[in-house]
């Protein structure tokens, strides 16, 4: 075997290692659930036009087109030229090496290895194999198919690994379960709902830490293995207020978080069409988010939002169900009146059940906002806060980064940053805002709303009309969501020459540097995952 050919060997090898961090990427993103990473592939990923570049290289490597030298070549140059490409992309949301992804590249990396090793072992030096294949040419060939199918692989090391992540996952419960137990004056805040349920942790950790020691779940830590971490890595003895978000695609998902937490009181911010790709319809989401109100005890307390209609006539019996609303104010318990938004935040009235009225202001803008610090307030008050801690803590509260945050820029233009929170409610929430601003030009930059089923089309349809009464200037997004988007915008009335396509942010970024000027205001509505197009 020549000294050229093993480089190749090892240059190809490196590539069938390395490719495989894609599907791991979007595994990451799936929870690790294979039905899930299943989804996606089935959303026009078994055979992308990179994998069909891997197949197209097999099929050469067993054709005639080429002699062995020049084909075992080819396989080398187009390795190297796939791994530096996969080496300058760029992701939203970049593949965290937690121990997990670490066992499943191991598992993967020798599946894909045992049989390209045994090929080049066995026939990796022959002049001929299997008819007019030349041995070198019958391995890259295998190399490539491995590679083009790659998802096969990440999933069987994933099936094989079910038992050692069961095992590691139940030792980590268990401690994170003892903690928990030895702490008997811990009081647990669980919080859940289709949407604003990380700004209402927020609110509720700044304004509770006015009066207790309080610990959150961090960023996204709202599954088990992520709440899990927080009690182990971050919990202290001397914690008061543990405040616990809990998310959930699929029924049972809040039921697994309580069982594990225990929570003492909660807040069900919100019941609305998220993730229905999952869970399938609307009252299996309202099932799924009442699963926190379940698990409260009689001697609890939890507090949900009536403005949205499946919430509102949920009935709770086990424990103490406090109601809120500011659309919806029948058989609310706590309501907001005298809203009033200035430069300088907004100023607000809660009207309490005894009647008393309590007078705040906040930074925040937004109904959504609002209704979401209510919940926090009331929360506060059951537990003992004073009402001028409370009146505190509200008027220190920051906007959380990317949900309707507002932002200017040296150069004067206002950025309404909304990445991360859109939602039926939240998005036509950021548009009012949005639409509220009357100097220079009002630009909308959305790829739209995902995992909403069949509601998918209506809902986007709808937020492209909100869209185009509330901009001057549209730029939509990635494919996903195009076409509904774009009709519910022209059927405005709204001036198609101010209606622009980007397959990328990155390229809406270059259309945004033409047609900026000073007091332009710019509205970052959702950023789709790496796992949509």
């Amino acid at each position: 075997m020549s000294v050229l050919l093993i480089v190749i060997y090892i240059i190809c090898g490196a590539y069938l290692l390395y490719n495989f961090k894609r599907d791991i990427h979007i595994l990451q993103q799936n929870s690790y659930r294979i039905s899930r990473y299943w989804r996606w592939l089935e959303q026009g990923n078994f055979m992308t036009a990179w994998r069909l570049t891997d197949l197209a290289v097999a099929f050469l490597l067993m054709s005639t087109l080429l002699n062995t030298p020049l084909a075992a070549l080819l396989a080398a140059i187009v390795s190297v030229v796939k791994m530096v490409m996969m080496a300058r992309a760029k992701f939203k949301k970049p593949l965290v090496v937690t121990p997990r992804v670490r066992r499943i590249c191991s598992v993967t990396w020798v599946l894909a290895l045992i049989p390209y090793l045994a090929l080049i072992f066995t026939y990796g030096a022959s002049g001929d194999a299997a008819g007019f294949y030349s041995g070198p040419r019958m391995v890259l060939a295998v190399m490539f198919l491995i590679t083009t199918l790659s998802w096969a692989w990440v999933i069987a090391a994933v099936w094989l690994l079910k038992p050692v992540e069961n095992s590691i996952n139940r030792k980590y419960w268990n401690e994170a379960r003892s903690i928990l137990k030895n702490m008997p004056d811990l009081k647990i805040v669980g919080i859940t709902g289709s949407y604003g349920k990380t700004s209402t942790k927020h609110y509720l950790h700044a304004i509770l830490s006015e009066q207790f020691e309080t610990l959150m779940t961090p960023g996204s830590y709202n599954t088990p293995m992520g709440v899990i971490r927080t009690v182990r890595e971050m919990m202290k003895p001397y914690t008061e207020v543990f405040i616990c978000e809990m998310g959930a695609k699929q029924k049972g998902d809040i039921k697994e978080i309580c069982d594990l937490v225990d929570p003492d009181c909660g807040i069900i911010t919100a019941v609305g069409p998220m993730h229905l790709e999952t869970f399938g319809n609307i009252d299996t989401v309202c099932s799924t988010k009442f699963e926190l109100a379940d698990a409260i005890p009689s001697s609890g307390f939890v507090v949900v939002n009536n403005d949205f209609a499946p919430a509102a006539s949920r009935g709770v019996e086990n424990t103490e169900c406090i109601r809120y609303g500011i659309s919806n104010k029948e058989n609310a318990d706590y309501t907001v009146e005298n809203i009033t938004y200035s430069s300088d935040g907004t100023q607000f009235d809660v009207v309490c059940p005894d009647s008393e009225r309590i007078s705040f202001s906040t930074r925040l803008l937004g109904e959504c906002n609002i209704s979401n610090l209510l919940a926090a307030i009331i929360v506060a008050l059951k537990l003992g806060v004073s009402e001028d801690k409370i009146k505190q803590g509200v008027k220190r509260v920051e906007q959380v980064e990317h949900r309707l945050s507002v932002k200017k820029t040296p150069g004067g233009i206002t950025i309404i940053d909304d990445a991360f929170n859109s939602n039926p409610v939240g998005s036509k929430m950021a548009l009012d805002v949005l639409g509220s601003f009357t100097s220079g030009k009002r630009i909308c930059v959305t790829p739209g709303m995902i995992e909403l089923g069949d509601s998918r089309e209506q809902l986007n349809k709808e937020l492209g009309e909100h869209i185009g009464k509330n901009s001057d200037v549209v730029i939509l997004v990635n494919e996903y969501n195009r076409e509904y988007l774009a009709e519910g915008v022209l059927s405005t009335g709204f001036d198609k020459k101010n209606l622009y396509e980007a397959a990328s942010f990155d390229e809406a970024q270059k259309i945004l540097s033409g047609i900026l000027r000073p007091g332009d205001v710019i509205l970052y509505e959702n950023d789709l995952p790496d796992s949509f197009k």
